[in-house]
């Protein structure tokens, strides 16, 4: 990485092997959400990853390189945590407020990521790729416009109550 190239290129290969977990992690996320509208949440968001994917694929082609994920540490620990608030939270609004929270965690990461890759296939003048990875981009603060409009209008609400009645 002595190179803005080579940081794109790792960067890629960052978010390829992130988006690649995720597409593990949503359907979990999916089947353990109570309320029928974060479910609905994480499987639309799924079938965005599943596009998001090829669209990266297409990106590596551009650039003449095979697809290949690195290890994302990051990624690895968010998906952790939804998986923690799964085990420790019984089924209901108290579950999915969290799994909001790990949702958005997710996407913010995503979009900050995406939003370095598109400045830096602009300055190196990669325009084939800037515009796959806006695409993705705008996905991604779609879902977590999503994420959060449920929460503030119905989840956290329905959290509270549980919580106090306990």
């Amino acid at each position: 990485m002595k190179s803005l190239d080579g940081l794109l290129m790792h960067f890629l290969q960052d978010v390829y092997y992130a988006e690649r977990q995720l597409l593990k992690a949503l359907p979990k996320m999916a089947k353990n959400s109570h309320a029928p509208a974060v479910k609905e949440a994480f499987i639309a968001h799924h079938q965005e990853t599943i596009h998001q994917v090829e669209r990266l694929e297409q990106v590596f082609e551009h650039l003449g390189k095979p697809a290949k994920g690195v290890p994302c540490e990051a990624i690895k620990g968010l998906i952790e945590e939804a998986e923690e608030v799964i085990e420790a939270t019984e089924p209901g609004p108290v579950r999915d407020a969290g799994l909001i929270a790990c949702g958005q965690a997710v996407e913010h990461y995503e979009m900050a990521r995406y939003g370095t890759l598109i400045a830096w296939a602009k300055i190196g003048k990669h325009p084939d790729i800037v515009a796959l990875l806006k695409k993705t981009l705008d996905e991604e603060k779609k879902a977590d416009t999503a994420l959060n409009e449920l929460a503030i209008k119905e989840i956290n609400k329905s959290a509270l109550e549980i919580s106090r009645a306990a």
